[in-house]
């Protein structure tokens, strides 16, 4: 009779969630001809082909999506059951997705006080906009993730957030150009649809004249002078600051936790449990060291 091996399927989920046998060797200590030897075994267990092989990585056959939903769910129900039978705090490990503003403003305290609650758990995080991290819940490459709403009062909101616009001084001078500069990430992101809903409502003449996905891009871009830019208030950082006069105002947003699984494993609620109770009262990294006069400005 043939039966998965547990060693296999866990070295299955790491190359599926890193899209590279390289990457995932040095992640689980094996050379790369050794892990493909293990998938070639992985596959001939349950005949199908996994992988789809090419010169930029790997990614996963129908088969592949199918027996990593398995594999993930076998995985998380033994580490609960290991984990039961030793009668020790929660092991193993979780994957947490999070869009790069909230990981700057709230991870570290959130992850800080979670692990000394369970410091044998292995954290993974993806940092990606919420356009990218659903994809990766629906593949089940990651467990859960923290996502952007467009409703910021919505029963599944854990925080709210305020967009804001950012610039290198109160008053930038690029605010009298006829056509605003403006510094945004992805076309599908929450942020640029505010700001150019916003700019448009007001009909206000703008530009998207840099355009980035990174988080220290905006940024650096706000910093420069060159073009205002749109984040999360508690992201802004010390040396910029919140504009309010000339611009139209921009909306709230709400913060969810969203699972992979319909029955996340214990390690995973644990973990969303403690993100759900941290996380409304956290003033986040960028908030708690905005000057006060920047501080002033944003509540006008």
């Amino acid at each position: 009779m043939r039966t998965l091996d547990l060693a296999l399927l866990r070295n299955f989920a790491v190359i599926a969630r890193t899209g590279s046998i390289s990457v995932a060797s040095a992640q689980v200590g094996r050379t790369q001809s050794a892990l493909s030897m293990q998938m070639q075994r992985l596959e001939a267990v349950t005949g199908r082909p996994l992988l789809h092989r090419s010169g930029s990585g790997v990614r996963l056959t129908m088969a592949g999506e199918k027996l990593l939903a398995h594999a993930q769910s076998l995985l998380a129900r033994h580490d609960d059951i290991l984990a039961d039978m030793r009668g020790t705090g929660l092991k193993g490990s979780v994957s947490l997705g999070c869009p790069e503003d909230y990981s700057i403003a709230f991870l570290p305290e959130l992850l800080r006080g979670f692990c000394a609650l369970h410091p044998d758990v292995e954290l993974r995080m993806v940092c990606a906009p919420t356009s990218e991290l659903r994809p990766l819940l629906h593949r089940r490459q990651i467990e859960m993730a923290l996502v952007s709403l467009p409703d910021p009062v919505g029963a599944e909101v854990i925080r709210r957030e305020n967009f804001v616009w950012v610039a290198d001084a109160e008053r930038p001078g690029i605010l009298d150009q006829a056509t605003l500069p403006l510094a945004l990430s992805a076309p599908m992101t929450l942020d640029h649809r505010a700001a150019c809903d916003a700019m448009q409502a007001a009909d206000r003449r703008y530009r998207v004249a840099f355009a980035s996905n990174s988080l220290a891009g905006l940024i650096a871009i706000a910093r420069s002078g060159q073009a205002i830019s749109v984040l999360t208030q508690t992201a802004v950082p010390p040396d910029l600051y919140v504009v309010t006069a000339g611009l139209p105002p921009l909306p709230a947003i709400g913060i969810a936790l969203e699972f992979a699984e319909l029955r996340p494993s214990s390690t995973a609620t644990a973990l969303g449990d403690h993100i759900r109770t941290a996380l409304p009262a956290l003033r986040g990294g960028g908030a708690s060291v905005l000057p006060r006069a920047s501080l002033a400005r944003s509540r006008a």
